[in-house]
């Protein structure tokens, strides 16, 4: 049975940076190992982050279900291959093993994460590494939301799609262990410490 990827309703307007791009695409590059060469996009969106890779020197392939977005990918970006797929599909026949699986702002849209985790784990190449970004979730800022009634703004039922899976760097990792990554490593941006945007993790 095919798994249909959470975030197929997402409408993609334009091939300009979002504001996760703004600030997670700094850190993206320079988390980047030494010796990767073929990257894979999961969940690429409009293709910002994977034409901007490609610029780079890198050899991209990008991936989602949002036919808008891969439109706009596909006639902006011309330095790298976008396609129409989702992230639990079998991938064998649209890359072969890649060096690193990139995916930024998805992990937390699917229902399947840990099922996303080991397609993604069965198209890296031995030594491989994985980055994974999400919403940032720690002890500071989830008591903030409550000292200042928030929770309901942060958890609103008004946006389709949004956010159904909530990430610390705690489950984060032992989603990935489970999994068989290990070497694994956080940095955090967006905003002040301790009520950072984004969790960006690298695992090996």
């Amino acid at each position: 049975m095919k798994i249909t990827n959470e975030q197929s309703n997402y409408g993609w307007s334009t091939p300009d940076s979002s504001l996760h791009h703004n600030y997670n695409l700094p850190k993206i590059l320079n988390l980047l190992p030494k010796g990767v060469q073929t990257i894979l996009d999961a969940g690429c969106g409009n293709g910002y982050v994977a034409g901007y890779l490609a610029n780079q020197g890198y050899e991209v392939v990008g991936i989602d279900v949002s036919t808008d977005g891969i439109g706009i990918a596909r006639k902006k970006y011309s330095n790298c291959r976008f396609e129409i797929c989702s992230v639990y599909d079998d991938l064998s026949e649209i890359v072969d093993h890649v060096d690193m699986v990139i995916s930024s702002e998805v992990i937390e849209h699917l229902y399947y994460p840990q099922r996303f985790v080991n397609n993604m784990w069965s198209i890296i190449r031995l030594g491989g590494y994985i980055l994974l970004t999400t919403p940032y979730h720690g002890y500071i800022k989830n008591l903030a939301l409550s000292v200042f009634n928030q929770w309901d703004k942060h958890h609103t039922s008004n946006l389709e799609g949004g956010h159904i899976k909530f990430f610390s760097e705690r489950t984060l990792k032992n989603l990935l262990i489970v999994e068989g990554f290990d070497e694994i490593a956080f940095n955090n941006t967006g905003r002040m410490p301790w009520l950072w945007k984004s969790i960006l993790c690298i695992a090996k």
